[in-house]
């Protein structure tokens, strides 16, 4: 029996069963996708270990962070060892612009081979995760979609979605239509630049998701879900806050919705104990059902 193959069956509890020759129970797999931001002490101190954990909590499909030339330390040939060993699949990347913090794997720095080693995953989307507080000046966001416009069309030569992530600070007053946010949303393509929509920062900005939805119909085809509890506005486990995901998601056609992850910045909780409420309320709900 391949690694793999052991973390996903003692994920289930079946080993005795692959045993007894009735492997194939496994014929179906559950999509179930996340940040890896969300352990990154862990993907730190042991990548490989990390990455296990994950598997054997049932996860088979990740966004990263970080590619720096390497990913986490390890080559492209590493890492992908790691991704077969553990069947987990890399479906999108988090990138920040390099317009402050040059460096491999941004935006502006040698951007062609970040895409070319992404796309060698096996990757779908490559996202503009974050700006820098020095880089949310007027100047640098009337600049921001001819970049994010020009690493749309790079990645389109590879089969690759280009989004933008957002926060909550992209959503002050920014000019006389708008916020940053609606900025980028109308100077840029819809096909070459896309959104990923993270419900908590759109909802401790204050703002109706579904307004976007029905404003930018088919923008956001990936979507951070994280939950934030009453009263403080802290992240917390899905299900155990204040966002109305059912109703969410009940427009997620609209959205263009392909692709979602689960994502806790930080917790109460040892991380992978809240990873596993969150889980647990996924699987108790078919709305987050992307089958």
């Amino acid at each position: 029996m391949e690694r793999k193959d052991f973390i996903k069956l003692s994920s289930l509890g079946i080993l005795g069963l692959y045993s007894c020759g009735i492997s194939n129970i496994m014929t179906t797999k559950e999509t179930l996708a996340i940040q890896l931001y969300t352990i990154r002490d862990a993907v730190s101190q042991n990548p490989e270990k990390a990455l296990e954990k994950l598997a054997q909590l049932g996860f088979n499909q990740l966004e990263i962070y970080g590619y720096d030339g390497l990913f986490f330390g390890r080559n492209l040939n590493e890492f992908k060892q790691i991704l077969n060993n553990t069947g987990l699949k890399v479906i999108s990347s988090h990138h920040t612009t390099g317009i402050v913090h040059p460096g491999k794997g941004s935006l502006m720095t040698n951007w062609e081979q970040t895409v070319e080693d992404l796309q060698s995953l096996g990757t779908k989307y490559m996202v503009c995760s974050y700006l820098f507080p020095e880089e949310r000046t007027v100047d640098h966001y009337k600049k921001l979609p001819d970049l994010l416009e020009n690493s749309g069309t790079v990645t389109q030569k590879a089969d690759i979605q280009f989004a933008y992530h957002n926060h909550d600070f992209e959503f002050d007053s920014f000019d006389e239509k708008g916020n940053a946010y609606d900025f980028i949303l109308r100077n840029t393509s819809s096909d070459r630049v896309k959104m990923e929509l993270d419900l908590y920062w759109i909802a401790k900005a204050g703002l109706n998701t579904v307004d976007y939805f029905e404003k930018y119909p088919g923008r956001f085809p990936l979507w951070h879900i994280k939950d934030m509890k009453a009263g403080n506005n802290d992240f917390t486990e899905i299900g155990n806050g204040t966002i109305d995901f059912r109703k969410i998601f009940r427009y997620k056609e609209k959205a263009g919705l392909k692709h979602w992850f689960l994502e806790q910045d930080s917790s109460d909780k040892n991380i992978f104990e809240s990873i596993a409420i969150s889980k647990k309320f996924i699987q108790q709900n078919s709305f987050f059902d992307m089958k």
